[in-house]
């Protein structure tokens, strides 16, 4: 019994320890809304996105980069995929929100990805616009900003960061 107990108790602080980091990653996130003037409950980092994926109930990482960009240049694995700009073309992906509807609960935090951010703004907007609770912009994307050479996965982002990632 009481080895029971003592288990018990440590799965019980490491969940609070996880749940008071969740909710400080969470309110760093609100105050860089807050700062950016963004219309969506917060912007986080890859590594704050990975952490409140894996820890916060209900959490989801939407990844709204292209078909092309999964199959050439890498998907994160457990993502949820919807291009929110079709290619070829980047034409806007119409079933865009209905999809998101279909796959995502609108109570969880959202969490929206690209290459390196601008569109997973646009979607995180959109998704704010159509009820979704909390949404999360992924600062940097997956791909992150282009180094002095031109060269991206180098600066920041989900891949430089050594997050999860495969690629055919």
């Amino acid at each position: 019994m009481i080895r029971h107990s003592r288990a018990r108790s440590a799965r019980t602080a490491t969940f609070q320890k996880n749940d008071m980091t969740i909710a400080d990653t969470l309110e760093k996130a609100a105050e860089r809304a807050q700062q950016l003037g963004l219309p969506y409950s917060g912007a986080v980092t890859p590594a704050e996105a990975h952490e409140i994926w894996r820890n916060a109930p209900g959490a989801t990482l939407v990844d709204v980069r292209t078909r092309a960009e999964w199959d050439y240049v890498g998907r994160i694995p457990g993502a949820v995929e919807i291009e929110l700009l079709a290619y070829p073309g980047n034409r806007p992906n119409p079933e865009f929100l209905a999809e998101l509807e279909d796959k995502v609960n609108k109570d969880g935090p959202v969490l929206f990805i690209c290459r390196s951010g601008g569109r997973s703004h646009n979607a995180a907007m959109l998704a704010a616009q159509a009820g979704f609770r909390s949404s999360y912009n992924v600062l940097e994307g997956f791909e992150g900003d282009r180094d002095s050479q031109g060269h991206r996965n180098t600066v920041g982002g989900w891949r430089a960061a050594g997050l999860p990632w495969t690629q055919s």
